[in-house]
């Protein structure tokens, strides 16, 4: 196979992995990005590694549940009623994939993808000499009823059915892991194969570092169109000027549906905002990350503090964040750990770019052949970052893919 230059639209942690493996093969890469590579969506997640994320968003039952995302602003999934008809055909089509045998089959092609996560994470992070962000700690689940672990039975089955490890532990148990935790909890699930990165925007640095000392090259350019000739997009269009382009990948976030619209292929992505809230200085000490069963959000310890982070909002790009999620993140956090330190806390709202059907977006386009697209991660985007740059650089290069594409076609939906 022949060097390409090959051009990256897109500088979070899945734009700056596939810059990353396209470089190992020997091409000419240069990554587009309108700000500081990580500082958008990477930077804010809650850094959780998890191969055994199968289970999608849209679960058995999700009709029964919108009245309360619109009338609870502190739900784990809420939605803006302002907002309700913009998000009206992404809702039909993301409670279409939500019935059991899309759900099954969905959880089938998540698992090939993320289940290679430090794998493929390995490779890159030994070459830019930062394996030491990478945790594989295990993380542990906990229930505060009976009634709520039984409420998630099928998520749990859907795991341990693609053989994902899970270990359900007892009360007792769960303070013995974690002394810290408020002794409210009553059953939990240990997931010993699964991990953390202790800081996600130090991971996105660390490996755009070494792909820039590598030879790589970085626009920082906002782009607007494409010039668009016989065989495809020739140049990208910016305030700076045209940029050339020869083979493109569509990287870019929540932004792609909208660049990828102007390349003639329409995708339903919509952005689910998330939050944050981080605490630098806890006063405690988690070994692993805990999600509470009940609320749907982590708290990771990290290099830097303690986050707490999750739940979904849809809501749009431009609306401002919402106070009641920030509250009800900060009031979660004090009831999972009542002796945290919260001075100096930071919060933060960003956009996860996230299909109806939870599987990224991962293929040529239909379009134009020198055209690719990598986005759509949704919650996966820091677990699926290496392991989609990985399947587009084996499909670039026209090797046997290491798992079915298939799944992640952009001709889809």
């Amino acid at each position: 196979m022949s060097a390409r230059d090959i051009t990256v639209l897109g500088a979070g942690i899945v734009g700056v992995a596939v810059a990353s493996w396209l470089q190992r093969d020997g091409h000419r890469v240069t990554l587009v990005d309108r700000g500081p590579p990580g500082e958008f969506t990477s930077i804010g997640n809650a850094g959780i590694l998890s191969p055994g994320s199968v289970v999608p968003v849209g679960m058995p039952g999700v009709l029964k549940k919108v009245p309360r995302w619109l009338t609870d602003p502190a739900a784990p999934l809420s939605l803006k009623w302002s907002y309700l008809p913009q998000a009206a055909p992404w809702l039909w089509r993301f409670m279409r994939a939500s019935r059991r045998d899309r759900v099954e089959r969905i959880a089938d092609a998540l698992r090939p993808l993320l289940g290679q996560t430090f794998d493929a994470y390995r490779v890159l992070t030994q070459a830019a000499g930062c394996t030491d962000l990478i945790n594989q700690s295990g993380y542990m689940a906990v229930y505060e009823t009976e009634a709520s672990f039984r409420a998630d039975a099928l998520a749990w089955t859907l795991r341990r059915e693609r053989g994902v490890r899970v270990e359900e532990i007892d009360a007792a148990r769960i303070r013995e892991l974690d002394p810290d935790l408020a002794p409210i909890y009553v059953r939990g699930v240990l997931l010993p194969e699964q991990g953390y990165v202790a800081n996600p925007l130090w991971l996105t640095q660390r490996l755009f570092g070494h792909f820039m000392a590598s030879g790589g090259r970085y626009e920082r350019r906002e782009v607007t169109g494409f010039d668009i000739g016989a065989g495809g997009p020739t140049a990208l269009r910016t305030a700076q000027g045209p940029l050339p382009v020869d083979t493109l990948v569509l990287a870019a976030g929540v932004f792609s549906a909208k660049l990828a619209a102007m390349l003639g292929t329409r995708v339903p992505l919509e952005s689910q905002r998330g939050y944050h809230v981080h605490f630098p200085e806890p006063g405690i000490s988690p070994r692993t990350p805990v999600m509470s069963g009940e609320y749907k959000f982590f708290t990771t310890p990290m290099a830097d503090g303690l986050r707490n982070a999750g739940t979904v909002e849809i809501a749009g790009l431009d609306a401002p964040p919402t106070q009641a999620r920030i509250d009800a993140l900060v009031g979660h956090t004090r009831r999972m750990y009542p002796r945290v330190n919260m001075a100096g806390m930071r919060t933060w709202m960003g956009h996860r770019p996230c299909t109806p059907d939870s599987l990224p977006v991962i293929g040529r386009s239909p379009r134009f052949a020198n055209t690719w697209f990598a986005f759509g991660h949704g919650h996966t985007g820091l677990c699926g970052g290496a392991p989609t740059g990985r399947l587009i650089a084996e499909l670039i290069a026209g090797r046997a893919p290491n798992i079915d594409p298939a799944p992640y076609r952009p001709t889809r939906f």
